[in-house]
Formats: structure tokens, sequence, C-alpha cells
């Protein structure tokens, strides 16, 4: 299990939810950008890399990495409902990349850089299929492909070693996001509620490739 706190909101990377605070686990192709996507949204309280939805019960980052272990590279995100909602942090997934490659992300090729979409909960469950639906009409309005996005629950997650941790934040860090966004967005969908103002998203730009490369590292402020 990682231990210690993240590297930039300085909270403990391992801590269950607390009262007020749900977790989900999002699989957006390698998990370096990802992870600073999620970090960046107001409301997020932490966030780590690791694996989840494969067979082995310890895997290392080259067993995933050779894709015969079946996981996927996911970020854990631990967020404030308070400040920020599920409809919110859905809203960054479909968006910051592309969830219509199948077993790839960009140049990134393996089961281990698939869309997925991992959460616990039912009610937030039934919440993400749901934003699949409605961002899959969506991306047939706009004349894009199929969604083959994995959601499920029960998915058990393991801690990526220390060194991805935050990995986008750290000194000598190689700059890297294979996430290929389609540029379409994801409006309202039943049962959603976004909390997080427009300004937010401004901080954005999928037209910029790797555009979670370019932003700062600090959480987006609030305005």
């Amino acid at each position: 299990m990682a231990a210690g706190l993240h590297a930039v909101l300085g909270t403990p990377l391992a801590a269950p939810p607390m009262d007020g605070q749900a977790e989900a686990k999002f699989g957006c192709g390698c998990f370096w950008g990802a992870e600073k996507g999620f970090w960046r949204l107001p409301g997020v309280v932490t966030t780590a890399v690791g694996y989840a939805g494969g067979q082995l019960a310890s895997p290392s980052y080259e067993q995933v990495c050779s894709g015969r272990s079946g996981h996927a590279e996911v970020v854990r995100v631990v967020w404030d409902t308070a400040r920020v909602s599920f409809a919110d942090l859905l809203k960054l997934f479909w968006e910051c990349h592309d969830p219509t490659q199948g077993n790839r992300q960009g140049n990134d090729r393996g089961s281990q850089y698939r869309s997925a979409l991992f959460v616990d909960d039912p009610a937030l469950l039934a919440l993400a299929e749901a934003s699949r639906q409605a961002y899959q009409a969506a991306l047939d309005a706009a004349g894009a492909g199929t969604i083959t996005t994995e959601i499920g629950a029960g998915r058990r997650f393991h801690f990526a070693e220390p060194y991805h941790q935050q990995y986008l934040a750290k000194p000598g860090s190689r700059p890297y996001c294979s996430a290929q966004p389609t540029g379409v967005r994801l409006g309202p969908f039943p049962d959603a509620t976004y909390l997080l103002p427009a300004s937010v998203w401004e901080s954005y730009d999928w037209a910029i490739p790797h555009c979670v490369l370019r932003g700062d590292n600090a959480p987006i402020a609030l305005v």
C-alpha cells in the first residue's frame, strides 16, 4: 500500500474516504497525465495511481506493462461531495481521453491502457452508466466512434510504485501524456448535478495537444 502524502495536495495517499467523501477509479490511458487532470479539480481530496481490473494479487508495473496481468492503469480519486460532484469528475473523465480506442490510448497500446471506470457505490455506478449513454449520444452527433469503456464495481485497487505517484509534479519527470481527447463535451445527463463553475473547465483546453502537461500543478482556483 502507498504511504506518505500527496506531493501536491499534501493529503494522505492511502486514506479511505471519510464522511462526506466518495471514491472512484478512472482509467484514461497512461496514469501520469490522467492523475494530474484529476488532482487539479477543486474539491478533490487526494489522488493516487495504481492498477485495477486484473487477476494478479499484487501486480508490479512490469507485470502490468506486459499486458498479461489484466490490470488497467487507473487513478484513484477521493473527493469532497459538497465541493465537487461525481458528475464533474465524469465530465473530466470522458473529455480528457478518447474512450473509443479499445486497448490503447494514443501511441500507448495494450489492455493496461484501456478506458475504465470502477466505482462500488450503486448510485454512482448508475450515474456512470447514464453518463456513458449521454456521451455516446454526443459522440454519435459528432460522427465519432463507439465507447469501449469498461464500467464496473468490485475491482480491487493496487497502489503503483512510489515513483509513479504524482509523477508529473516531481523534479526531473519526463513530461508525458498519451491521451487523445475527442474534443466532444459532456453536457447534462439524467440525475447529474454539476457543482463546478464554467471557469474551471476553461482551464482545460482539449484542442491543445497534451493539455494537462501545459497547466500548473496546483489545483485550479475558483473565481
